[in-house]
């Protein structure tokens, strides 16, 4: 595209997303320049946040693959429900001791390196699953999860680092929404998809085949992307974007702590609240999304197709939800009030489908499940604009990594404790096991609130920046689970 050399509105207000001492170099900077920098918006920007959107689906689809159709492969590999549920586990456990090291790693060797290692992960641990479709391998197949899972993590900080080196001011938000909406996007095939490929067969060899072509369309899309992002992916234009990210290649790298970054992070008594209360509402999405198959058969025997249309229906109502929530929040500036309404509204939706699920008619279930996931997913973008605002100047993809983190803990615990109460007792029990810590959470969310109006902190929240309605949506979608920072 032509040329962006004078500056446009609002981008004066990506030095916000800067550091402290990042915006003051950047203003000595210009400062001392006769004309500001050049900058340009290159065409590739779209080619190059499209095949990032597209490896991301590719390798969060495989996150449910295996939990969706829990059944058929306990059946196939003879393992145990267990078993199977740490398949979708997998990619939480991974993301908590590697999404640090990997956020550095982002820093020191930029955007090319990391997606070239996330599409050759995600590429190999594909061609791994395809040799272990047989009854006997396991381990194999688990191993090749174990990959995918670790591509994930240098996959989900990218769509804001993509947005702030391609993109002008103007479009940081959509290029942003366009990353993360390929990972939901993956996640919603996962719940669709494996029940249509892999019916529920009784003969073992013909139960082989369906799995194995399973396996071959993910490997065959994953590889093609691997190629695709080798030969296009670029690490930066050469003219920057922005006059931000102009300043920002000044910057020195050794200017900013990254340990530092953290230790303050978790001082920060407000924050730290946010967190607990980000985990519990996660954690329990990331619960019944990996045990919604066990909950769906219990109750409706051979409704595997069901099962993932059930949560496809969760996924694409909590992307709903999150529109409305952020409409509203833009027009209302009712931060408080839309903060607390939305948890206390996931617990009811939890609660609502706690008790509906064993009555007989799956009508009634999508109906829940709708309800669950539009108010559930509806909480998530303001504890992401609550996060950035609690913690400035300090890193976004530091705060987030943060919350995601608690959110991974969280899943785990619950998936594993919910998964052994409905072994031990039933459904409804597991349930309403996930529906204490929400209320605990809805607690803490009010006394959070509370603490941050004595501060004075929600009244500049308002002030802070207005974010469209598109971005507020997708902004919760780091589910799951990914770092939604606007620049660096």
């Amino acid at each position: 595209m032509g040329d962006e050399s004078k500056p446009v509105d609002g981008e004066v207000n990506d030095n916000k997303y800067l550091t402290k001492t990042a915006a003051a170099d950047a203003e000595v900077t210009f400062e001392h320049q006769n004309a500001p920098p050049e900058t340009r918006l290159y065409k590739k920007r779209w080619i190059i946040v499209f095949l990032f959107s597209s490896y991301s689906l590719c390798n969060s689809y495989q996150w449910i693959q295996y939990g969706i159709i829990n059944n058929i492969f306990m059946r196939f590999y003879g393992v145990d429900s267990f078993t199977i549920d740490w398949m979708s586990m997998i990619y939480m456990l991974t993301y908590i001791p590697l999404i640090f090291p990997v956020s550095w790693l982002l820093d020191k060797k930029g955007l090319r390196v990391i997606a070239l290692v996330a599409a050759a992960l995600n590429c190999t641990g594909t061609w791994i699953k395809v040799a272990s479709a047989r009854p006997d391998l396991f381990p194999v197949t688990f191993m090749g999860q174990f990959t995918c899972s670790v591509a994930q993590v240098f996959i989900l900080g990218m769509p804001s680092r993509i947005a702030s080196v391609w993109f002008g001011s103007k479009e940081v938000s959509t290029a942003c929404s366009i990353g993360v909406f390929g990972n939901q996007l993956g996640i919603a095939i996962g719940f669709l998809v494996p029940p249509i490929l892999v019916p529920n067969v009784d003969d073992l060899d013909e139960l082989a085949a369906h799995i194995r072509v399973m396996f071959y369309i993910t490997a065959g899309v994953a590889t093609f992307l691997f190629v695709l992002v080798v030969i296009v992916f670029q690490e930066r234009p050469e003219i920057p974007p922005t006059h931000a990210q102009a300043a920002a290649r000044r910057i020195s790298p050794e200017s900013y702590s990254y340990t530092g970054s953290i230790l303050r992070l978790l001082r920060n008594k407000a924050f730290i609240l946010l967190v607990i209360t980000y985990g519990l509402n996660v954690g329990c999405f990331y619960a019944v999304s990996t045990l919604l198959n066990r909950m769906i058969i219990e109750h409706y025997p051979g409704e595997e197709v069901n099962a993932g249309r059930i949560g496809l229906t969760i996924v694409i109502a909590g992307m709903v939800g999150s529109l409305i929530c952020g409409i509203w929040l833009d027009r209302s500036k009712t931060y408080k009030q839309t903060t607390l309404a939305v948890y206390l509204m996931s617990l009811v939706g939890l609660v609502l489908y706690a008790f509906t699920l064993d009555l007989g008619h799956l009508w009634v279930v999508f109906i829940t499940a709708g309800t669950l996931g539009f108010f559930m997913t509806g909480y998530l973008p303001l504890g992401f604009e609550f996060a950035v605002e609690l913690t400035y100047p300090e890193s976004e993809g530091t705060s987030s990594g943060l919350l995601n983190c608690s959110a991974q803990v969280f899943g785990i615990i619950f998936t594993i404790c919910q998964g052994k109460i409905m072994d031990s007792f039933n459904t409804l029990a597991g349930n309403l096991f996930l529906c204490a810590f929400l209320l605990i959470g809805t607690i803490i969310t009010g006394a959070d609130c509370s603490i941050l109006i004595y501060l004075g902190i929600c009244s500049s929240l308002i002030e802070y920046r207005s974010w469209s309605p598109l971005h507020h949506a997708m902004s919760c979608f780091l589910v799951p689970h990914i770092p939604f920072t606007l620049s660096f």
